[in-house]
């Protein structure tokens, strides 16, 4: 056996220790050492967020209770008393414009009466809504001040890839200002929170409190808004974001038009299941199996049909089902795309121009709301209803107006020469009117006091908004 030399040991030697090193340079470059630098950077640009709800509950007057179904629970239940208490919440969001325009998530601020936004730990501004989607859990948020601030940027969630280091800053349990660090655990996730779901899993540690707030990536831009986390009892290590590049859409249309303005193809998809490939001679399961198409959608009037499969839209490639409604979703209304389709054994293509899906039927019919149950108020002999959706989008109101449509008013109502049917009230003594409970409580308050005069604020039934005076006898 022929001896190695010395110097030819040592060159070997000192050749796998350098290819060693280098490889451990390169996955310790990987690793921070610390997140402080980071975190100092991006803190004046989280927010904490603190709502107050007005609740309305009906008091029991008796010492016992009825069983329910009973028939003396609806005979009985109207001698209650109306009791309110308010109700807080905490949340968290960021700034992405200087002028205070703050992002968080729609369940934060759903329904509030008043929203109070904490920067930097000190400074409180009152916040306006400017926008809201509960499809994508996205609102949008004013600060009520001419103060400026450090915005942050969007980062683009679609190169963030699995095992990237994140850090997320939030108010956790309302203790502000608190970062925790972690990876993306994985990508494209769908929980059965929304319809629209692609999320960011990460095991960066988020509780409750953390909603709306921040995922940022190691360049300290906002990939993903934290939305959820899995089990009740707290933070598990899997928490779930919305994709930077998703959000980044509702948001700029919530901005610019107060709503969202999504694309809508008009048909109902399902899986495609490995039999149906089969039968279908599909080289593998993948794409959209056409269920129905809606009459005069998009697509029908394209030519698709029921049992058509959806293989491609607008250049990109469906391989599940769950991705086609969220590729549509964020397409423009109007565009014209072209969709490969799977028939009679051969792909064709279809060229459709994208309808707007707030504004079908599809979505009208999904997003029906409550019967309009109707309310007398004894005091004013007015009967009234709660304002819907659709009451605000066939009188062209402001997103966010709340209010009770007048329905009847009665011969001998004070309201009678004053105000006329389908006027809507929205305030009464400078107090918000969402029921028919908030109306009566605030009337009943006015009665009891010596002045006996109510002053309510009303959209007229041409939606001028109108300021009434109306003496009480």
């Amino acid at each position: 056996m022929q001896k190695i030399s010395m110097s030819k040991f040592k060159s070997y030697f000192l050749s796998i220790f350098f290819i060693l090193s280098l490889q451990t340079s390169v996955v310790s470059q990987n690793i921070p050492g610390s997140f402080a630098d980071l975190a100092e950077k991006l803190m004046p640009s989280v927010v904490n967020i603190s709502t107050t709800t007005v609740i309305t509950t009906q008091s029991n007057p008796f010492p016992f209770q009825f069983p329910p179904g009973s028939p003396f629970e609806d005979m009985f239940k109207e001698f209650g008393t109306p009791q309110e208490r308010k109700s807080s919440a905490l949340g968290s969001g960021f700034i992405i414009d200087e002028k205070g325009i703050v992002v968080t998530n729609n369940h934060v601020i759903a329904d509030a009466e008043d929203i109070i936004v904490r920067v930097n730990g000190d400074k409180e501004f009152k916040a306006k809504v400017i926008g809201q989607d509960p499809l994508s859990d996205i609102a949008v948020l004013k600060l009520e001040t001419n103060e400026k601030f450090i915005p942050v940027k969007f980062g683009d969630s679609d190169k963030a890839r699995i095992g990237d280091w994140v850090i997320a800053i939030g108010n956790p349990f309302g203790l502000g200002g608190t970062v925790t660090t972690g990876i993306i655990s994985a990508r494209n996730r769908s929980i059965g929170l929304s319809r629209y779901e692609d999320y960011i899993q990460t095991d960066a540690s988020i509780n409750s409190g953390n909603s709306g707030g921040p995922l940022f990536d190691m360049n300290g831009d906002v990939i993903g808004i934290n939305t959820a986390i899995l089990g009740r009892s707290g933070s598990i290590g899997i928490g779930f974001s919305i994709p930077s590049n998703s959000a980044k859409i509702v948001i700029d249309q919530l901005i610019e038009f107060g709503e969202t303005k999504r694309g809508w193809l008009g048909v109902r998809i399902q899986d495609v299941t490995k039999e149906i490939a089969e039968v279908e001679k599909l080289d593998e399961p993948r794409g959209a199996l056409v269920a129905s198409v809606a009459q005069n959608s998009p697509s029908d009037k394209a030519g698709v049909k029921a049992g058509d499969i959806i293989l491609e839209f607008d250049g990109e490639r469906i391989q599940e089902m769950k991705q086609l409604p969220i590729i549509v979703a964020r397409t423009k209304v109007g565009k014209k795309v072209k969709v490969k389709i799977w028939r009679d054994k051969k792909e064709i293509t279809k060229t459709i121009e994208l309808g707007r899906l707030e504004t079908s039927e599809d979505f009208k019919v999904a997003e029906k709301d409550k019967p309009k149950k109707e309310s007398r108020i004894e005091s004013l002999k007015i009967s009234v209803r709660e304002l819907t959706k659709e009451d605000i989008k066939i009188r062209n109101l402001p997103n966010q107006t709340s209010g009770l449509v007048i329905t009847k008013i009665e011969n001998n109502s004070p309201l009678l020469s004053s105000i006329e049917i389908n006027s809507i009230i929205l305030e009464a003594q400078k107090k918000r009117i969402k029921t028919a409970i908030d109306l009566s409580q605030v009337v009943d308050k006015v009665l009891k006091s010596s002045q006996r005069t109510i002053l309510l604020v009303i959209y007229n039934s041409q939606n001028q908004r109108r300021y009434i005076g109306i003496k009480l006898d």
